[in-house]
């Protein structure tokens, strides 16, 4: 999909403030809210605008640790990465997940609200997972830099 300066405003203005109504994210890209609505439903159709989200403060929710954890599995066969995908997906800690190159198969960071609840996690839920070999954990002290909204290059 071609992307005109219009549409990188809407999706600027919605990556910053999802909750925008209408009229509101029309005024700040100057058009008027028929023609607005209409770009706004084609990014949605064209799954360039995948869903809106109200993205919650962990802290406030007493999930104070943010921990990446490296994993390597026995073997790498296709089988072997479905079943650990399948697997990880159900745990709801686990906030992202990413198949990796390098020394460790996959890279998690989950989100806990103590040193005993990851430890449950661990040994609970990733060390009983057969396809799992080796479990390496990282403890974020503090994060320096969050954001979801992609780079969209500079506004004019």
């Amino acid at each position: 999909m071609n992307f005109d300066s219009i549409d990188l405003k809407i999706l600027r203005e919605l990556q910053r403030d999802s909750s925008l109504s209408n009229v509101e994210l029309a005024k700040r890209v100057h058009l008027s809210p028929s023609p607005c609505l209409t770009r706004v439903k084609a990014l949605e159709a064209s799954g360039c605008i995948r869903e809106y989200v109200a993205l919650l403060a962990p802290e406030h929710l007493g999930l104070r640790l943010n921990v990446f954890i490296s994993i390597s599995l026995k073997q790498q066969g296709r089988e072997s990465l479905q079943n650990f995908e399948r697997a990880i997906c159900e745990c709801d800690e686990v906030m992202e997940c990413y198949l990796m190159t390098g020394d460790a198969d996959y890279l998690i960071r989950v989100v806990m609200p103590d040193m005993q609840a990851l430890e449950h996690f661990i040994i609970e839920r990733l060390s009983p997972m057969p396809e799992v070999e080796k479990i390496r954990s990282s403890l974020s002290l503090k994060q320096v830099r969050y954001k979801t909204a992609l780079p969209l290059g500079k506004e004019h």
